[in-house]
């Protein structure tokens, strides 16, 4: 057998990788005599993924609404692929920080122009047949979502407003976490009462959020960027990805999402206005109400008492 120079260095490396490891080359080797070739079909998991669409109604567009709500939750997984990168690096770089921030923003540049998949794409009738079968079911339930804004900001800047001025960085998480605002959605604060709603939510992951809001409350992306060096964090063009990510997900994303759930449940006529959860969803989703903003430091006094303002409808 004759070897190129490049195949005895790879076999080498090789050697050494296993030996690493406490391995067996030869074994390692010979396993690869007897290995399938790999196909696409096999790397992607292209059955699994196509089998995972299970409808509940017997109408067409029902199957839209999974697979556009699927595609959102595969793309969410994309978006913390990307900021656990943010969060494990040590000794971050301005152009690294920059590079990944940009992907992240793009994916949700890539979720705001799909909705009008979901705006366009189905039939009133048919959507308004089957969301009932689908209560009390809701968005609001994406736990991918939660961990997102948990790995984005301090926990202080998902607080309700209202509450908000009680609390600091120094709050235990189990009292912030009952007051973050995606609580006022499934919560009466004068009974303290949840709606099954969010208590079928909270009993699935409670625990794994607050693992979460602990695990990131030094490595969220704002905390990493107030780690850089005062220089760095002057930087333009990492100032403009944070404000450009920050107002992505909390007006533009939010908005479309909103104005696309009003064609359905108002603007059509043929609900009653409620959302398949029972939340009140407008004041829910709407930025100027939820006041949600993951850099507020970034921002003018003027932009943050307008915030989601100009995109009123």
């Amino acid at each position: 057998m004759n070897l190129t120079d490049n195949s005895e260095a790879i076999l080498k490396e090789i050697d050494q990788k296993f030996q690493a490891i406490n391995q067996k080359t030869d074994v390692q080797l010979e396993g690869l005599l007897w290995a399938k070739p790999i196909t696409y079909w096999d790397y992607i998991q292209t059955d699994a993924l196509l089998n995972l669409q299970i409808q509940r109604t017997t109408l067409p567009d029902e199957m839209v609404f999974i697979m556009y709500h699927q595609v959102n939750e595969l793309i969410f997984k994309m978006i913390l692929w990307e900021i656990d990168q943010i969060a494990e690096k040590e000794n971050i770089q301005v152009d690294f920080f920059s590079e990944r921030l940009s992907r992240i923003t793009r994916y949700f540049d890539m979720l705001t122009n799909s909705f009008s998949i979901m705006e366009n794409g189905m039939e009133v009738d048919q959507y308004m047949k089957f969301r009932n079968t689908l209560t009390p079911a809701s968005g609001f339930q994406s736990a991918q979502y939660r961990m997102i804004e948990f790995a984005s900001t301090d926990v202080i800047n998902l607080t309700d407003r209202r509450y908000k001025a009680n609390f600091d960085e120094n709050t235990d998480l189990e009292t912030s976490f009952e007051h973050l605002y995606w609580q006022a959605a499934g919560k009466d604060y004068h009974t303290g009462e949840k709606s099954y709603l969010l208590q079928e939510f909270e009993k699935k992951y409670k625990e794994q959020f607050l693992r979460q809001m602990a695990s990131f409350k030094t490595k969220n992306i704002w905390q990493k960027f107030t780690q850089l060096p005062a220089e760095d964090q002057q930087n333009t063009e990492l100032i403009t990805a944070m404000r450009h990510y920050d107002e992505t997900v909390n007006i533009t994303w939010v908005m479309q999402h909103l104005n696309t759930a009003r064609k359905y449940i108002l603007e059509s006529g043929k609900g009653n206005g409620e959302a398949t959860g029972g939340s009140d969803w407008q004041k829910y989703m709407h930025p100027k109400y939820q006041r949600r903003i993951f850099f507020p430091k970034l921002w003018t006094e003027e932009e943050l008492s307008n915030w989601g303002n100009e995109t009123v409808a």
